[in-house]
């Protein structure tokens, strides 16, 4: 499908790649200047909803720059306006509920590599989309970079192709510890158990684990260690041009101090292997600096996205949709 709609004017931003023949991110501005307030965009949004959806897969990325978009709850409108359903965030980055739909982005420390990832990627169920508002832009860093994830499974495959062929094969482990109960944003990691399952129950915890698809062994400390798997090293969507996603967090959880990530049968993966990996996914990368009131839209199932460090202040804030 091809651009043409009335409602906005394609744009350019610093960072922008042409990938496999589409832009990432295409942006998308106001086709006239009376045309940036939140209204005129709300009905832009109505009116195209279909078309604007198969830009998002299309293009993976897509970009509303220069609206008239102030805050969390003109963001939310936008989101209920596109008509996806929500999904609730499950995973370890602390976060705090705005309005509605409308959550913050992990709370963890600024200064910190939030690493590259899809969304939920080892839930059951994970967003297909996951939006962005910009706030409050950092002065300096604090990017949201993202990878187009079949571009990782390429090079893997050229680079690594019999590794592959073994993790394919024998499928991926993971677990990840949660020290306590309550919420640490000290940390990315730093979601307690209760927050992230929704309860203080530790019944009731370990039946909403199991349904999400995860076994969870109790810590002395009064912290959860949760394990995953098998889970597969790629997979394909229907209509992303068959193209292999490496839809995994392998890189993310290798080796770290509250995760791990090892074949299925619990053996090890070679450490080279996963850090040439690390080196192909910020060599595929792609960013551009946030302005204020920029509205991103990312295909979770076909990008991986992260956040640079940054310097205070920084605020944007997410919603996530089936």
């Amino acid at each position: 499908m091809e651009f043409s709609c009335k409602d906005f004017k394609v744009g350019k931003c610093e960072g922008e790649k042409i990938v496999d023949g589409e832009v990432m991110p295409l942006v998308l501005l106001p086709p006239e200047p009376n045309k940036r307030d939140l209204e005129s965009l709300l009905s832009a949004l109505r009116n195209n909803k279909d078309w604007f959806e198969q830009m998002i897969i299309k293009n993976s990325a897509v970009l509303l720059r220069d609206f008239d978009v102030n805050n969390a709850v003109d963001f939310n409108d936008i989101v209920e306006t596109c008509g996806w359903e929500d999904i609730r965030y499950v995973g370890p980055a602390p976060r705090t509920q705005i309005h509605k739909r409308i959550w913050t982005a992990n709370e963890g420390p600024l200064s910190e590599f939030i690493y590259y990832h899809h969304e939920m990627v080892l839930i059951k169920e994970c967003p297909k989309k996951v939006i962005l508002f910009c706030e409050i832009p950092p002065p300096q860093g604090g990017e949201t970079p993202f990878v187009p994830s079949f571009k990782v499974t390429e090079k893997m495959l050229k680079e690594f192709p019999e590794e592959v062929k073994e993790m394919e094969e024998k499928g991926l482990k993971y677990s990840f510890t949660a020290r306590s109960t309550q919420n640490d944003t000290s940390s990315m990691r730093g979601r307690g158990w209760e927050d992230a399952f929704g309860t203080s129950d530790r019944e009731e915890a370990e039946r909403r684990a199991n349904a999400l698809g995860m076994d969870m062994e109790w810590l002395p400390n009064g912290g959860v260690k949760t394990i995953l798997g098998p889970r597969p090293l790629t997979r394909v969507f229907e209509g992303r041009k068959g193209r292999r996603m490496w839809f995994n967090t392998l890189v993310g959880m290798y080796g770290k101090e509250l995760s791990s990530a090892t074949f299925a049968d619990g053996t090890e993966i070679p450490r080279h292997v996963v850090e040439r990996c690390g080196e192909i996914i910020e060599e595929e990368s792609i960013q551009f600096k946030w302005q204020k009131g920029d509205v991103v839209f990312l295909d979770n199932l076909a990008l991986l996205h992260g956040r640079r460090p940054s310097l205070p202040p920084r605020k944007v804030l997410v919603a996530t949709c089936k």
